[in-house]
């Protein structure tokens, strides 16, 4: 009972890292019904820039270690913002009129660019970070002396999405922004005739994807000790697996989603062969798109006519 305990623990803070980055997709593909591809890489870089930032914040003598994270955080989310305006500025809006599956390959083109880039200028090796957050809780103790704990960074990472996860909904529904972006969800055309600056609502929603993939990746750095050049292209697979799970296009459903791939993943490992673990986490999405294609909170698309 203890080790499945543990193994839940260890689930949702893997899955509230995917939540994280499954959101980017999910608020793309809401307005602009494509899927950026380039996303996973613009977690990469997250968090590349998060340990950049670690480093620099020691080699400056900030000690404090609540003031350097939230630091580096604020840098992080903005340089990471900058990257995801570049890709819809250089990947999308171009090619927001042609057919759709150019878009798709200029995304896939965007991805492995920044994939080499940072593999250039950061080198192939793995690079690591001694822990920088320790401690936790001690939830129970079995009589075999396994004791379930939950670490201050992984209640950190379960309680950072939930927030977030929230704030981005109130932003959605109750601000002009989530109004505009609404609107250009439904109809483009319409929402510029009515004033809308169309081109400035989808680049925010790409530099608010990108930002929250800062955070993922910040977390992920930190949750893990090492990161490379490569770390973007699974999770970003696994992210949007978890988009389509929880269904393509609705906030809940990607928070639910990611909770449910990091779920599967830790209690697979846990029990049966870790190396079949991805095998069981598709299975699962397989299974529920023949039953629900829409995803478990996605909305069936209605063609316009």
């Amino acid at each position: 009972m203890e080790y499945l305990v543990q193994q839940v623990i260890n689930g949702v803070t893997l899955g509230s890292v995917y939540a994280l980055i499954a959101i980017g997709y999910t608020m793309v593909y809401g307005i602009i019904g494509m899927i950026n591809f380039a996303h996973g890489e613009v977690y990469m870089i997250g968090a590349f820039t998060s340990l950049i930032g670690i480093i620099v914040m020691g080699l400056l003598g900030v000690t404090w270690v609540p003031l350097a994270l939230f630091m580096v955080l604020l840098a992080s989310m903005a340089i990471t913002a900058l990257y995801g305006w570049s890709v819809e500025r250089v990947a999308y809006r171009p090619l927001r009129g042609s057919f759709r599956l150019a878009p798709l390959i200029s995304a896939i083109g965007v991805s492995i660019f920044l994939q080499n880039y940072v593999q250039i200028s950061q080198g192939a090796r793995p690079k690591p970070i001694p822990p920088v957050i320790r401690g936790g809780f001690e939830l129970m103790t079995s009589s075999s002396g396994f004791t379930v704990t939950l670490s201050y960074l992984q209640l950190f990472i379960i309680v950072l999405t939930i927030v977030l996860m929230v704030g981005f909904t109130y932003l959605i529904t109750q601000t002009s922004l989530g109004r505009a972006q609404r609107a250009c969800e439904q109809d483009r055309t319409m929402a510029s005739l009515i004033g809308i600056d169309v081109d400035r609502t989808i680049s925010m929603t790409f530099v608010m994807g990108a930002a929250l993939a800062a955070v993922a990746g910040m977390m992920v750095t930190l949750y893990y000790g090492v990161i490379d050049f490569y770390i973007g292209f699974l999770a970003g697979i696994k992210a949007f697996t978890a988009a389509v799970l929880g269904g393509i296009g609705s906030l809940p459903g990607a928070v639910l989603g990611g909770l449910l791939i990091g779920l599967i993943e830790a209690l697979w490992s846990a029990y049966f062969s870790v190396e079949y673990k991805d095998v069981a986490a598709f299975t699962i999405l397989v299974l529920v798109l023949l039953f629900r294609p829409s995803g478990l909170l996605g909305r069936p698309e209605i063609e316009k006519v």
